[in-house]
């Protein structure tokens, strides 16, 4: 059981990932947005969401070093009933032969017909696990997690945390703010368990700064952040803050107010907007332009990290 090998990737892959084609750098695309143009600000949309079909957007940028780190194991990661994580980890599963195993919050689910997303992990192949709400929010503890995976069946797996944030994928992240750095003043992506950010700042350097907008309550996430980089450099890198006003209610939530700017930015761009990680983010961004957030002439960069999942 492991999460911390190094395969000597910064997102690439390996070999076997390679094989995948991933379109790497993604593409970035200028939107005339005139709720950002009247600023004096600059939007253009870090597509993310085109680096692969099926492991789209910061999933592949975590998951490729973690799944190089797996050499052949199982993997076993976890998440909610609707998790991005899981279904791209069981997709990264039966495109490259990997076992995988999610554990999912809520045992209760264990007795219910699945939801269209854990339906998909088990069509890719992965085993669910479900595990009580107690259990899982002790998870990163090692008893917890050894007895986990003892009834997971899964006790030699490598382990991905939930989210894939950990050193691996911090790094792993470092690219995308490397092809950013000359682009854009700042760039800015929705923030779930903070390893995208992480990445993205340390990846920037001194050339731009990172802004995240959290998609959780808590005020947690700075800290965890701190951590990630510690763990995966030594130390905070980057300029980065964050903005945890704009999570409309926690993880999984949206609001009328939300759903029809979704709307809008959609007729406007022809864009598909995700509505728990980028509706947010961008409905972020046109409410700081609003502020004064952005000087007159900066260059704004979002990171659109996933498209609507059917």
């Amino acid at each position: 059981m492991s999460s911390t090998d190094d395969p000597g990737t910064s997102g690439g892959g390996g070999d076997a990932l390679g094989a995948l084609r991933p379109r790497l750098p993604s593409p970035v695309r200028e939107v005339v947005d005139g709720r950002m143009e009247r600023h004096g600000v600059r939007l253009v949309l870090k597509r993310d969401d085109l680096i692969h079909p099926e492991l789209i957007g910061n999933k592949w940028r975590k998951l490729a070093p973690n799944l190089t780190a797996a050499a052949g194991r199982t993997v076993v990661t976890f998440g909610g009933a609707y998790s991005n994580h899981l279904r791209a980890t069981a997709a990264a599963g039966r495109l490259l032969g990997l076992r995988t195993v999610g554990v999912v919050r809520g045992q209760e689910l264990a007795d219910r017909p699945l939801n269209p997303s854990l339906a998909r992990c088990v069509a890719d192949g992965m085993r669910l696990y479900f595990v009580d709400r107690s259990t899982y929010r002790r998870k990163a503890e090692p008893e917890t997690l050894a007895a986990v995976l003892r009834a997971a069946g899964a006790e030699d797996a490598y382990v991905v945390p939930e989210g894939g944030s950990n050193a691996l994928a911090v790094r792993g992240c470092l690219m995308l703010g490397e092809e950013l750095a000359d682009v854009a003043d700042v760039a800015a992506v929705a923030c779930g368990t903070g390893g995208t950010l992480a990445g993205t700042a340390a990846g920037l350097g001194s050339r731009a700064r990172a802004l995240g907008v959290p998609v959780l309550r808590g005020g947690f996430l700075g800290e965890r952040i701190r951590t990630l980089q510690t763990e995966a450099f030594g130390g905070r890198r980057g300029d980065w803050s964050l903005d945890e006003r704009f999570h409309f209610g926690g993880f999984a939530r949206t609001t009328p107010e939300l759903d029809v700017f979704a709307k809008e930015f959609e007729q406007r761009h022809g864009l598909p907007v995700e509505r728990l990680y980028v509706a947010k983010l961008l409905y972020a961004l046109v409410t700081l332009a609003d502020e004064g957030a952005f000087p007159r002439g900066s260059t704004v960069a979002a990171v659109v990290t996933g498209r609507p999942f059917p």
